[in-house]
């Protein structure tokens, strides 16, 4: 998977299948159930650090997590989020830190915001860098819009992600991330663009797909959003081993005859 096969995905009508990834044993085993596009995304503040939001999270651990990821796979397409404050101090700062994660091993990078990024876009897309756009509910304005709410229910809101969604596009993002926004604006974005829209909480029009690999697995409990379908319940299924092994010890059942060495 390259960041060209995004586009062809979408003049096919093949539909992008993305989640997140954060260390190699979950990537090999995305990579290994043919999902070709990894984001090794900066929710890990909150589904692997254990923080509220997503805003203290370094371009260090970014750039650790993407090494991680990027060592495990062969085939998979690697984007490589960009934390707060990593490129919006200046259009020099985010070239920096782009072409860091890119060092890691990332294929393409991530970043929020429409027209006030769209110079970093280009700055990037410029020194071929692949940019990957992401509109709507973005986690790193939380404070702007005290908290994760959905955007562009009114009309104001709909008609202003819609020019930034053409701005990015023009300054050459290769896809753009759609979060919590209602369907039907997804949809008008969709065909509007003729890059491709991966959907996260902007329902089954966009051109593809993207889950948090902990909400998707039924590991993450905290914070569940209407969005996300759990596909397993792995939390419940590690207490209940975890419970097994507890007790065992306990009782001495384990370690066993087969567990020992003679």
């Amino acid at each position: 998977m390259t960041v060209p096969d995004l586009q062809r995905y979408k003049e096919d009508t093949k539909k992008i299948v993305a989640v997140t990834a954060y260390d190699a044993l979950f990537a090999r085993i995305v990579e290994q159930a043919g999902i070709e596009t990894i984001l090794v995304g900066d929710s890990l503040g909150m589904v692997v650090q254990g923080k509220p939001t997503t805003l203290s999270v370094t371009m260090s651990a970014m750039l650790y997590h993407t090494r991680l990821v990027a060592r495990a796979v062969r085939q998979s397409l690697v984007i490589g989020d960009m934390p707060f404050m990593s490129y919006q101090i200046s259009k020099e700062e985010a070239l920096r830190n782009a072409g860091r994660l890119l060092q890691a091993g990332a294929h393409a990078v991530k970043l929020e915001g429409g027209a006030v990024v769209a110079d970093r876009v280009e700055a990037m897309t410029n020194i071929g860098i692949p940019v990957i756009g992401h509109l709507g509910m973005t986690p790193q304005a939380v404070h702007q819009y005290g908290g994760y709410k959905v955007r562009g229910k009114d009309q104001h809101q709909a008609e202003q992600l819609i020019a930034d969604a053409k701005i990015l596009e023009q300054a050459g993002a290769r896809a753009i991330v759609l979060e919590a926004i209602p369907a039907r604006l997804a949809k008008i974005i969709t065909e509007q663009l003729t890059i491709p829209t991966i959907g996260i909480g902007a329902g089954p029009h966009c051109d593809g797909q993207v889950l948090v690999l902990y909400d998707l697995l039924g590991l993450f409990e905290d914070f569940v959003p209407k969005f996300v379908k759990p596909y397993a319940r792995l939390r419940a299924d590690a207490l209940h081993a975890l419970q097994r092994y507890k007790k065992e010890v306990e009782h001495g059942i384990f370690p066993g005859s087969s567990e020992s060495y003679t």
